[in-house]
């Protein structure tokens, strides 16, 4: 299986990257976000999703490992396939995803061309508890850099009082989106009276 091709950009469009390695042109299908990524580079490297149907073989590359989780996570889903979640990527974020799903923002979801209500729907209700507890992502990194020591020790607080780490992510989210900038007090006080 491959996990990353690096090499020379030889071509490069909004929904497509030729990359030359070791003599070999790949061609590999992006999402806008890689597009951006690779935009003022000559060499890349681009982490790949090995698409492999009885009558294609496509690889999809990524320029980040979080966006090939998010892919990844996305085709998981009934009824989402390689383009659609492409196309997600493409029009949104990694994190608006997220945080759509997250909050439930069935319309931001809806947004997507080629995405309908019942497909909406169904991301909501088969990812959230995923990405709460941070799949679909390279590392659980749900809050923002600056709070992973609050989170981190808060975390930590809650564990040691008996509570799982499973039932703490769950309800950090939405502690955090009401009050982003709590302190660790703050963040162990609201967690208490929702777990």
């Amino acid at each position: 299986m491959i996990d990353y091709i690096k090499g020379q950009i030889i071509e490069l469009t909004p929904t497509e990257l030729i990359l030359e390695s070791h003599g070999i042109g790949y061609s590999i299908l992006i999402s806008l976000q890689t597009y951006e990524a690779f935009q003022l580079k000559t060499d890349a490297v681009a982490y790949i999703h090995h698409y492999l149907r009885e009558d294609e073989e496509l690889y999809y590359g990524f320029a980040t490992k979080d966006e090939r989780e998010l892919f990844r996570l996305l085709i998981g889903v009934s009824g989402v396939g390689a383009a659609t979640a492409r196309m997600m990527l493409s029009q949104l974020t990694s994190d608006e995803i997220r945080q759509a799903i997250l909050a439930e923002n069935i319309n931001r979801i809806k947004s997507v061309k080629g995405v309908g209500l019942k497909t909406a729907q169904r991301l909501v209700l088969e990812l959230k508890d995923k990405v709460v507890k941070g799949e679909g992502s390279e590392a659980a990194q749900l809050f923002k850099a600056d709070n992973n020591g609050v989170i981190d020790e808060a975390t930590t607080a809650l564990v040691m009082l008996g509570f799982t780490k499973a039932n703490i992510s769950k309800v950090l989210p939405g502690i955090l989106k009401d009050n982003p900038a709590a302190k660790v007090e703050d963040i162990i006080k609201a967690a208490l009276k929702k777990l």
